[in-house]
């Protein structure tokens, strides 16, 4: 017990050195800004389903991935194109994130195909030249919502939805934002995939008019078809909406935490299959994923971390294995830490002076 006590000393001394230079970098730094789109609404319902339209899905979902944001990234400015039933025009969307000089514009629609009753899986789309046919018609149907507006041949330059001929224009296209809008949907996809279940129909291309003005890495995630009643059953309920909403913001955590090179990756899990909380890993995940190993009864760990915190290593192995640990979570590598765990679980070597 007395070792024990002595081990919970130490540990709250390092993981203090540890995370606040991290902290004290955050001082007087430019908030990160996303901006969240809720794809329709208003007198545009988008896709239409038995029981559900796509604008109140696309809502829900923005919103709840909004709350999340919110909740466990405080250094991050939430900024929405809608926050109710309204029609916004394609090009105010871009405006809108453009005005907040957003750092990401996530743009969320639910999928949907005339006649079929089967397809599924959920899709991230960024702007490019649609390299098929479906990709193409994948496009016409976002942007024929310009239809809705009464000068869209004005605001948009004679561009017609319905033509062929007007996607052209995105073959001589010029994206610098191209591989880190790719990179974010590719994390997206890897979350539908693997956190959430989805069937994962893959990262595309295509000319999207709400991504087309946008200064800034941009995606459009298409979700569930609800064409298919059983997705449409899933997407249409809280859980459902919830998991999405779960997918996208841990897409969102990993691709900020990768892209500035700093802060801590936060996961949400869907442990008591209703609310999403913040993943805390336990003492074998650990060890398994930091390289904590047992020798001989004794918690081995990479002796490299020792430059990086110098002495504090003599208060013995499994000390020092808490303290790697403690140094990943810091660096943003795992999303959780439960030191008591760590340390019922690590074999204690006698101590000659009890």
């Amino acid at each position: 017990m007395k070792r024990y006590r002595q081990h919970i000393l130490y540990i709250s001394l390092c993981l203090g050195l540890l995370i606040a230079p991290f902290c004290c970098s955050n001082i007087g730094a430019k908030d990160f800004v996303v901006v969240i789109d809720a794809g329709h609404g208003g007198h545009d319902p988008g896709a239409i389903g038995r029981i559900s339209k796509e604008k109140n899905i696309n809502l829900n979902v923005a919103l709840k991935l909004g709350k999340q944001i919110q909740k466990n990234c405080p250094d991050v400015k939430v900024v929405y194109t809608r926050t109710r039933d309204v029609f916004i025009p394609l090009n105010r969307r871009a405006e809108i994130a453009n005005d907040a000089k957003a750092d990401l514009f996530i743009s969320i629609h639910t999928n949907a195909l005339a006649n079929n009753r089967t397809a599924k899986g959920a899709s991230t789309w960024t702007l490019g030249l649609a390299k098929s046919d479906a990709n193409l018609e994948v496009a016409k149907r976002e942007n024929s919502v310009i239809l809705y507006e009464s000068d869209y041949k004005t605001r948009y330059a004679g561009f017609n939805p319905n033509s062929a001929e007007s996607y052209i224009i995105f073959e001589f296209m010029q994206d610098k934002y191209m591989s880190q809008s790719v990179h974010l949907a590719s994390l997206v996809q890897k979350h539908f995939r693997n956190t959430c279940r989805r069937v994962d129909r893959g990262v595309h291309q295509a000319g999207f008019l709400v991504l087309w003005s946008a200064a800034m890495p941009s995606i459009l995630a298409e979700f569930g078809f609800i064409s298919n009643p059983a997705e449409e059953k899933f997407v249409g309920s809280d859980k459902g909406r919830e998991t999405y909403a779960r997918c996208l913001f841990n897409a969102f955590s990993e691709y900020k935490v990768r892209s500035e090179g700093r802060g801590t990756r936060i996961v949400l899990s869907d442990d008591d299959g209703d609310d999403s909380q913040p993943r805390n890993d336990s003492a074998a995940d650990f060890a398994r994923r930091m390289g904590v190993i047992m020798d001989d009864g004794d918690v081995k760990i990479d002796r490299s971390y020792q430059t990086n915190v110098p002495g504090l290593f003599a208060a013995g192995d499994c000390v020092g294995g808490v303290l790697q640990i403690a140094k990943a979570v810091a660096d943003g590598a795992i999303a959780g830490l439960n030191i008591s765990e760590f340390l019922r679980n690590a074999p204690q070597k006698e101590d000659s002076q009890a």
